[in-house]
């Protein structure tokens, strides 16, 4: 059975938010100018705040000391809450982080953890909070690597839901996307990156993708991963003799399920032809 549209929706307000997590700061270029960047919150009930934060950000800007707002707020956020109060704890959390970026750069990877462990809560308007929450934390340059793993990671999960694989697959992306497949990057992002890049593959072989013809636009994923002019069999070649052998073994469960997909068939008209993949001649 299908989601209900109350579901669906909430899924879409969750793929945006990530989206808006992944284009962030400009830290990362995946999902560029995706289906639409930011998270749609609820004003109307996450407006209030029992403390006015941009009072404090003049105050610790007149005195230069910390306010402790935003320690106390991540303190309460450690405790058994509902979800409403989780919810308005996060919202004022985002408002710290860019009022008081002073304090928010004090924060721990911990506090990071803390935050991400939110995206796992079975209320969506917390996971949406969590990750507005996150997007203000990866304009803090030290945060931007543990917030990329997560933002992938939760992308990699969404990517084997159906009736999202497209809208994944079409998201507008940078022109310089293939760059988080560069040997360089650490070997933590490259390793998720590459678990991201097998699960689009994988879903673009499922029969139930396969059923129907889908046209992509030209600065989509699918056409940097994909299309006629994406060079990431090159990429993949590369990283096969990456010295973390975690990154070897990934990049090679690539190399095997895009072949798989040209065996299978799974050429539409924005795909390359089997002989330009892994062609020992180019």
């Amino acid at each position: 059975m299908g989601m209900s549209i109350p579901q669906y929706l909430g899924q879409m307000d969750i793929r945006k938010g990530v989206v808006g997590l992944a284009t962030g700061a400009g830290f990362i270029y995946l999902l560029y100018k995706a289906i639409r960047a930011g998270i749609k919150c609820q004003p109307p009930l996450y407006t209030a705040s029992p403390i006015c934060i941009a009072r404090l950000a003049v105050e610790r800007e007149r005195h230069g000391r910390d306010s402790g707002e935003l320690r106390r707020l991540l303190n309460s956020l450690e405790h058994k809450q509902d979800e409403y109060a989780k919810s308005m704890i996060l919202h004022s959390i985002t408002r710290c982080v860019y009022l008081l970026e002073a304090e928010a750069s004090s924060c721990t990877t911990d506090d990071i953890s803390l935050v991400g462990s939110m995206l796992d809560d079975k209320d969506n308007s917390v996971k949406i909070q969590a990750l507005n929450t996150l997007k203000a934390f990866s304009g803090i340059r030290k945060f931007r690597l543990k917030i990329q793993v997560q933002a992938i990671r939760l992308l990699s999960y969404l990517a084997q839901k159906n009736d999202l694989l497209y809208d994944i697959l079409n998201c507008q992306v940078h022109s310089n996307f293939l760059n988080l497949f560069q040997s360089t990057q650490p070997g933590s992002l490259l390793f998720e990156v590459l678990v991201f890049a097998e699960r689009l593959s994988e879903g673009r072989n499922s029969p139930h993708y396969r059923a129907v013809r889908w046209h992509y636009n030209e600065q989509s994923l699918h056409e940097a991963l994909f299309g006629d002019e994406s060079r990431l069999a090159d990429r993949l070649l590369a990283l096969v003799i990456h010295p973390e052998e975690e990154v070897q073994i990934q990049a090679c469960r690539v190399i095997v399920s895009l072949q798989c997909s040209q065996d299978v068939g799974v050429r539409p008209s924005s795909c390359r032809p089997s002989h330009s993949y892994f062609n020992s001649g180019e």
